[in-house]
C-alpha cells in the first residue's frame, strides 16, 4: 500500500485573504474552547494563545523544535513520525514488486528508482538519496518549509534555481510551517499554487482550507515548461477529474518522459490523493477531513486533548476504527484490504496491457508494418491509457479514498488499451 498522508487540526470558522512573504495564502478561525475534555474531532480542539516566536533561521520559518516549549504533546507525536520507516524498517521497491514499470516508466526516473513513501520526518533525506536525476529547486517543493518560504519572498524564480543551490539552504523536513504558516491554531495555505487554484473555492466553502492544506502535497502537479514553476492542472473543483486534467494537457501538449522504446511523449502522474478524494464517488469527501482520518484526537497523561500529528492509516488507530468509523463499517479493515486487492489486481492486469503495447508499437515503428496515421493513433491511444492506469496506481490509497472512481479510471485505460492492441493485430 502506497500510503503517507498529511491534515490539520482546527476547524475552519472563516477565510481571508493573507500576504505571506509576498504570497496568497488563506487562514481558518480558531476553534472554541469546549466545555468538556471528551472531544469527537480535531476540529472541537482549543490551541492556546502563545507569545510570537522569534527565530534567526532562513526566511524567518519558526521549526518544530522552537514550538516544542508550547506544544509539547502535538510536538512528541509529530516527532514520532521518525517511526515511520517502512516495512520493519524494509522499504519497498516498485520496480521489484511491479516490474512492467521498468517498461512503462522507460525514459524516467520512476523506471528504475521508485520506493514506498516513509514518514514525513524523511523527505529531505528521500530527496538527497534517491538515483533519480533533479536538476532545479522545484523538486523540493513539498520536501520542506525553508523551501516554501523562499518561493513566498521571491516568487516563481525560486523554482528555477540550481538543485543543489538551493538545498544547501534547506535544513528541516515537512514540518509546522507547511501547514500553518508560522501561526499555529490556524490553517495557511503556504504553497502558491494551491492559494491560486483554490481561493474561490476555499471562500464560496466548497471545500475546506484543512483539505487544501493537506493537498498543497497530495496532489497532481507539473511543472511549467517555461517557468519551471510547480504547478497544478486545474484552477477549480469542477475540472479536477481524471478527464479534465487529460484533456488539459493533451490541450497543451504536455509531456513529462519521452518513452525510449516507443518515443511516445507521456505524463507521469504523481500522487492524486485530493483529486480522488474529492472525485465523483467519493463517500466520505464533505463528512471528514484528511486529518479525522490520518491524525485523530489524542489524551495526554492529564486527560487533556491534542491533535495527534503522528500520521498513520486510520487502519493503525484503534480508538478511530472504534468509536467512528464502527459506526457505518463493521469491518473496515477486511471491506479495505478487499478493495486494495482488487485495484490493485486491475492494475496489475492492464500494466501487463500497456507493456504488450510497448513492445508491439517498438516493433512496428522499426519493421515499418504500419502507415504512420495507425502509428499516431497508437500512441495517442497509449499515452491516454497510461494516464489512466497512472492516476490510480500512484494515488496511495489502492482505491480505498475512492473506489468508484479507482475503477472508472482503470475501466478507461482497458478500454483504450484494448483498442491500440487492435490496432496493433
Amino acid at each position: 500500500m502506497k500510503n503517507n498522508k498529511l491534515d490539520i487540526y482546527m476547524t475552519v470558522l472563516g477565510v481571508i485573504l493573507l500576504v505571506i512573504f509576498g504570497a496568497s495564502a488563506y487562514v481558518t478561525g480558531r476553534a472554541q474552547i469546549m466545555e468538556s475534555k471528551k472531544v469527537g474531532s480535531i476540529a472541537e480542539i482549543s490551541v492556546p494563545e502563545v507569545p510570537e516566536v522569534t527565530t534567526d533561521r532562513l526566511n524567518n520559518v519558526v521549526s518544530a523544535a522552537e514550538w516544542e516549549p508550547y506544544y509539547a504533546d502535538i510536538y512528541a507525536s509529530y516527532m514520532a513520525n521518525k517511526g515511520n520507516t517502512g516495512h520493519g524498517g524494509t522499504r519497498i521497491s516498485y520496480v521489484e514488486t511491479d516490474p512492467d514499470i521498468q517498461v512503462i516508466y522507460d525514459g524516467m526516473g520512476f523506471s528504475f528508482d521508485y520506493t514506498e513513501a516513509i514518514g514525513h520526518s524523511y523527505t529531505l533525506d528521500d530527496i538527497a538519496e534517491t538515483t533519480r536525476p533533479h536538476k532545479l529547486a522545484n523538486c523540493l517543493t513539498c520536501k520542506t518549509p525553508d523551501f516554501t518560504a523562499m518561493v513566498n519572498a521571491m516568487g516563481k524564480d525560486a523554482y528555477a534555481v540550481d538543485f543543489d543551490e538551493m538545498y544547501g539552504q534547506v535544513s528541516e523536513p515537512v514540518s509546522c510551517y507547511n501547514c500553518h504558516g508560522n501561526t499555529p491554531g490556524t490553517m495557511v495555505i503556504t504553497h502558491d499554487y494551491m492559494a491560486a487554484a483554490m481561493n474561490d473555492e476555499i471562500a464560496a466553502n466548497r471545500v475546506s482550507g484543512s483539505v487544501v492544506s493537506c493537498a498543497q502535497c497530495h496532489i497532481e502537479y507539473y511543472f511549467d515548461p517555461a517557468t519551471k514553476a510547480t504547478s497544478v492542472p486545474y484552477d477549480s473543483l469542477d475540472n479536477l477529474d481524471p478527464d479534465s486534467i487529460l484533456a488539459f494537457y493533451n490541450e497543451m501538449g504536455f509531456v513529462d518522459f519521452t518513452n525510449k522504446n516507443t518515443g511516445v511523449g507521456m505524463i507521469k502522474v504523481q500522487h492524486p490523493e485530493f483529486e480522488t478524494f474529492m472525485g465523483e464517488g467519493s463517500v466520505h469527501k464533505g463528512m471528514y477531513t484528511c486529518a479525522d482520518c490520518h491524525m485523530g484526537v489524542a489524551y495526554n497523561d492529564k486527560g487533556d486533548p491534542y491533535a495527534n500529528h503522528l500520521l498513520t492509516s486510520p487502519l493503525d488507530n484503534e480508538a478511530l476504527l472504534k468509536d467512528t468509523c464502527s459506526m457505518c463499517h463493521s469491518d473496515l479493515p477486511a471491506q479495505v484490504k478487499a478493495i486494495q486487492e482488487e485495484i490493485t489486481g486491475r492494475e496489475k492486469q492492464i500494466s501487463a496491457m500497456l507493456v504488450e503495447i510497448n513492445t508491439k508499437l517498438a516493433a512496428a515503428i522499426e519493421n515499418g508494418t504500419l502507415s504512420d496515421s495507425v502509428i499516431d493513433q497508437i500512441k495517442k491511444l497509449d499515452r491516454d491509457a497510461q494516464f489512466y492506469w497512472d492516476f490510480v496506481y500512484v494515488e496511495n490509497s489502492e482505491g480505498a479514498h475512492n473506489s468508484a472512481l479507482s475503477r472508472q479510471c482503470l475501466d478507461k485505460a482497458e478500454t483504450l488499451a484494448k483498442q491500440a492492441l487492435a490496432l496493433l493485430g
